[in-house]
């Protein structure tokens, strides 16, 4: 019904491999864990024999004729001269750079530089992402407002949403993949749709345009005790998929108009969907419970058993990001952790781990107890675990660098310490930290062809990091901002 089918140097570019210490501005333990078939390895992360690890060398390193110094042996930075050089003298055969070459140049010249202020709201940001094709940017704040910006127009504001029906905040945003449409959730079983691609630069709810709204509650039964987390559209645009505070992912019908599907995925409150690919078949889900399921939409029928259980953290899963190749993907943790899986281990089946917990901890108001970081998963099933960042107050989100520019070869993640932290896929090794933001950085999105950041905060500021720049001035450190109260 809808229609909705360097010449820098490593140093310049703050590319430091050192890791955190505990005391530093950026508080955390850098260290690194890495598990394999359950077993906790105690090999460095750069050390890691594993199929991503190559995978992610393929994407992201220039070609075999470059690099090979002697046979057997290959050599791990290859100069941007002796890149250009190999390319005039045709090494690759192909008369010009791979994609891997690309990446090789451009995954060393990271968005560090900055930050440029975008926008700056009297109300915290939740929620920020670059469109699929990077020409637009969605913001959502906590005081209604939803604005997507056309990138390529100089961030001119496109569309200025003041959302209907609010609760708490908007927890989540979603473009049709042909950008024509944007759902938004909030804390209530109502998700509303509108139409991006109207002429209309201001769309107040209901009054200069229609804000369609689509009801999650189940068989009409009008209950309206639960919110919505995570909202995503299916590949194809005619599904919505959904997570819930009331422990269940929901499917809804765009073209029926109808919800299709509701099923009770977890224990806990479901924080975050996503697809694990393109084919749009496999859906990943993150609970509280502390679990990652699989579920194949093909069999979602089959009275909503998951196709396989990922178990590891130790406490709620605040994210999860797909790599986009239907295996792997990350997660974020309230257990300050980002964990690395491998959906070929996954289990049928997995018990509730009850947490030797002899603390009383709330991660919305209370700090992570220091002996808890400590905590490992008896049955610990993912491949690698990065620490560094914080994941409190608020579900901080993280995400895999993009493949286009950069291979995959970094996650990147925000923090409640109110900074933004890339590390290195394969060794584990933080190589930058952004800091600008004076609150909890929930969200950030990496253009997904230029190396162009943006974070957004708890501050209201919605701030974009670059390499080189755009020559402009950089936002003053110590300008002045309104002074509001937080209720956590």
């Amino acid at each position: 019904m809808y229609g909705i089918p360097s010449w820098a140097t490593i140093g310049d570019m703050g590319y430091a491999l050192s890791r955190l210490e505990i005391g530093s501005d950026c508080d955390g333990d850098m260290s690194i864990n890495a598990a394999v078939e359950g077993q906790v390895s105690n090999k460095p992360l750069n050390y890691l024999d594993d199929e991503i690890a190559q995978l992610t060398r393929m994407k992201s390193g220039p070609s075999s004729h470059l690099s090979q110094v002697l046979p057997g042996k290959r050599e791990v930075y290859i100069s941007p001269v002796k890149m250009l050089a190999g390319r005039e003298c045709n090494y690759s055969g192909k008369g010009r750079f791979s994609a891997g070459d690309c990446c090789h140049i451009l995954s060393r010249y990271l968005p560090v530089n900055g930050p440029w202020l975008v926008d700056q709201m009297t109300s915290r940001a939740y929620v920020s992402q670059f469109s699929s094709d990077g020409s637009l940017f969605v913001a959502g704040f906590q005081g209604s407002h939803i604005r997507i910006y056309n990138v390529d127009n100089g961030w001119k504001v496109q569309k200025n949403i003041l959302a209907k029906s609010l609760r708490w905040t908007i927890t989540d945003t979603s473009l049709s993949p042909d950008q024509r449409f944007l759902v938004y959730a909030s804390m209530s079983p109502i998700i509303h749709i509108v139409n991006v691609s109207s002429a209309e630069t201001e769309s107040l709810a209901n009054i200069t345009e229609v804000h369609e709204g689509l009801d999650f509650c189940a068989h009409g039964d009008g209950r309206d005790s639960f919110g919505i987390f995570s909202v995503k559209f299916s590949t194809d645009g005619r599904e919505l998929v959904a997570g819930s505070s009331d422990d269940s992912i929901y499917v809804y019908d765009l073209e029926t108009n109808k919800l299709s599907l509701r099923i009770l995925a977890h224990r806990s409150d479901v924080n975050t969907v996503c697809f694990a690919d393109e084919s749009g078949h496999l859906v990943y889900s993150g609970s509280d419970d502390t679990f990652c399921k699989v579920w194949d939409r093909r069999c979602f029928i089959s009275k909503g058993k998951a196709a396989g259980i990922l178990e590891g953290h130790v406490e709620g899963i605040t994210f999860i990001d797909s790599r986009g190749d239907g295996r792997y993907l990350i997660s974020n943790g309230k257990d300050q952790t980002i964990k690395l899986w491998d959906i070929r281990k996954m289990s049928n089946n997995a018990t509730h781990y009850n947490r030797p917990r002899n603390y009383d901890w709330d991660y919305r108001w209370m700090d992570y107890p220091l002996h808890a970081k400590n905590l490992m998963h008896p049955r610990d099933r993912s491949v690698a675990t990065y620490k560094g960042h914080s994941v409190l107050r608020t579900l901080i989100r993280c995400y895999f660098s993009p493949e286009s520019s950069t291979g995959q070869k970094y996650i990147y993640t925000g923090s409640h310490n109110s900074c933004v932290y890339i590390y290195d896929l394969l060794t584990g090794a933080l190589v930058a930290t952004l800091k600008h933001h004076k609150s909890p950085v929930r969200d950030c999105s990496w253009h997904p062809q230029y190396p162009m950041l943006v974070s957004s905060s708890w501050d209201g500021d919605v701030v974009k990091w670059e390499f080189p720049g755009s020559g402009e001035a950089p936002t003053p450190p110590n300008k002045k901002r309104v002074r509001r109260r937080h209720y956590y």
